[in-house]
């Protein structure tokens, strides 16, 4: 069985090249066969694509968060149009829009958010979406300015009411360990009113770990772990559900299946 971690910030479980390089051998020796790896900041994603352009396994994602609307630095621009030529440079993200943290204003964060999803229209990507308290207004952008290749709604947080109105746009909803909390109502409704084709799993590492491993950083590893509780609560074969996880994350991201 393969499966895909369709995100995991891999710059900021290690600094150094050699451990990220380990974090990526341990998780493919239990079956975690590719990686989306995704950048905190610009500056961060040219670190981490050079620390790890040599692994085939691992793909990248570039993009302006919205919690550093205040700071993308001038050349965002050329860096993201220059970065998205670079070989593995698959989706642009992480994008969206975060009102927990009140970074800039609304205004701000909507204007970045539109611009970058523009962009992934220009180069023909799919967009990865962080939404975090601003589910209204990112579904509102997206009803607008959702690229033809889609997007994800990453490290799902919403409820199944939010899943019924997003599911008519062509996005994906990806789970990360935060599925297997007891009292994650939310997402275990959710789980009841998606098709699985339009399921993703992510460890979004070195945050949301799996409840079995609460109080340790999180790994791409312990991504099965949610595959199994995906499994459980869809009462389906686990080996029947990570196939299909594998295929709906190399369809988004326009892979073959290896």
């Amino acid at each position: 069985m393969q499966y895909f971690d369709t995100h995991a910030h891999l710059g900021l479980i290690y600094d150094d090249p050699i451990e990220q390089l380990m974090v990526i051998q341990e998780a493919r020796q239990i079956g975690v066969s590719r990686f989306m790896s995704i950048c905190n900041n610009l500056h961060d994603f040219q670190q981490v694509y050079k620390n790890l352009r040599s692994s085939e396994s691992v793909y990248f994602a570039v993009g302006v968060s919205p919690v550093e609307v205040q700071t993308p630095g001038r050349d965002w621009i050329q860096i993201i149009e220059q970065s998205v030529r670079l070989p593995h440079v698959i989706a642009i993200g992480e994008i969206g829009l975060d009102y927990f943290r009140s970074s800039g204003n609304k205004k701000s964060q909507i204007e970045l958010f539109i611009s970058q999803l523009d962009m992934a229209a220009k180069f023909n990507l799919p967009v990865i979406i962080h939404n975090r308290a601003a589910g209204r207004d990112v579904l509102d952008v997206l009803k607008d300015r959702l690229p033809a290749r889609g997007g994800v709604l990453h490290c799902y947080s919403e409820n199944a009411e939010y899943a019924k109105k997003a599911l008519h746009l062509n996005l994906y909803f990806s789970f990360a360990g935060n599925l297997t909390y007891k009292n994650a109502k939310n997402l275990h409704e959710t789980i009841d009113v998606l098709p699985l084709d339009r399921i993703l799993i992510e460890s979004e590492s070195p945050f949301m770990v799996p409840a079995e491993h609460r109080g340790k950083r999180n790994m791409p590893k312990y991504l099965p772990i949610t595959a199994r509780c995906l499994a459980r609560m869809l009462n389906m074969d686990e080996e029947a559900v990570g196939q299909q996880l594998w295929e709906n994350s190399n369809r988004f991201f326009g892979l073959p299946p290896a």
